[in-house]
């Protein structure tokens, strides 16, 4: 069991000390999100790091815990249990750019079935794979060994699924089954041994992704054949962009930069500022949902090594 915290933010000694750990400078904050408060600390000697999460009807939110291979569920009252946990892959795979089996993304279907990625180094476990209501968990769909599925997003019966190693974004039907390159555009990849396309979303008739190394958020059309159209970069100089979520406003989203351990506010004509920074609780975020007027923010602590946990505000409609 975990316990929920409804913290304060950090104060500007701790802020201090943070800024001076990771060699960088928060930045004024904008007044789009309200109310930040630390919903839940994770364990990170239990592996629990979030690469992701979702938000379930009732306030539970869903997490991938990246390293762990599981993914837990977290309930409005703190309790954190586990779902699934994935098979390991076998002692020594390398998975590329990581190193390590690694859990991504996840959504979940209206009939409430949960499907994540997995980048699992082999060619036997790499790849999409569903989590039934009940039962154990199976794969849907293969992707190379050479692949790093990561972000996830479902489409009108299709899951779009980003690629960091290929910089690719892949389709796979729903209820399983083969696994095709939907668009490989230049955008998309990043610099050799480099995470390119990393978050994935739907919204208004496109696929938006996030490009971790150039610091860009990508919009693809859906054509009326389901093809992909023309790659159009929306924003730029946002930094190692890890994850979003649309606020709701047009196309305004809200982005978490990674290792920059910020979230943006990006707005429709593609010029942002920082809403959330180190004083208010970041640990290297890397995943934010929005459902109605809250959103969170799952935090890793991946480069900071201290206190993963997931981050709650209430957006501003007054801004």
């Amino acid at each position: 069991m975990r316990h929920v915290f409804r913290t304060p933010v950090l104060a500007a000694t701790a802020l201090a000390a943070s800024l001076a750990a990771l060699g960088g400078q928060a930045l004024a904050a904008d007044s789009a999100l309200t109310g930040v408060h630390i919903v839940s600390h994770l364990d990170l000697a239990a592996g629990e790091q979030p690469e992701n999460l979702t938000v379930e009807h009732d306030g539970s939110l869903d997490l991938t815990m990246s390293f762990a291979r599981r993914v837990e569920r977290l309930t409005p009252d703190g309790h954190l249990t586990t779902l699934a946990t994935l098979p390991a892959p076998p002692a020594g795979t390398d998975v590329p750019l990581i190193g390590r089996a690694f859990v991504g993304g996840i959504v979940q279907a209206p009939d409430g079935t949960r499907y994540v990625t997995y980048a699992a180094g082999t060619d036997a476990l790499t790849g999409v794979w569903q989590l039934p209501r009940h039962g154990a968990p199976r794969r849907v769909a293969a992707l190379p060994a050479a692949a790093v599925p990561n972000g996830l997003a479902l489409h009108r019966g299709q899951l779009y699924v980003s690629d960091s190693a290929l910089g690719a974004v892949w389709r796979v039907p729903l209820g399983g089954g083969t696994a095709t390159i939907w668009s490989q555009s230049p955008e998309l990849a990043g610099a050799p041994g480099k995470f390119g396309a990393n978050g994935l979303k739907v919204h208004r008739g496109a696929v938006w992704v996030g490009n971790f190394d150039r610091g860009t958020l990508l919009r693809i059309p859906v054509g009326h054949d389901g093809t992909a159209g023309p790659v159009r970069v929306t924003a730029d100089g946002l930094g190692p962009v890890d994850d979003f979520d649309f606020t709701g406003h047009g196309d305004d989203v809200l982005v978490a930069t990674n290792p920059g351990n910020e979230v943006e506010l990006v707005r429709g004509d593609g010029s942002h500022s920082t809403v959330l920074t180190a004083a208010d609780g970041l640990q290297n975020p890397t995943a934010v949902a929005r459902r109605g007027d809250r959103v969170y923010v799952a935090d890793a602590a991946y480069f900071t090594a201290a206190d993963p946990n997931v981050l709650g505000a209430r957006l501003n409609e007054g801004r």
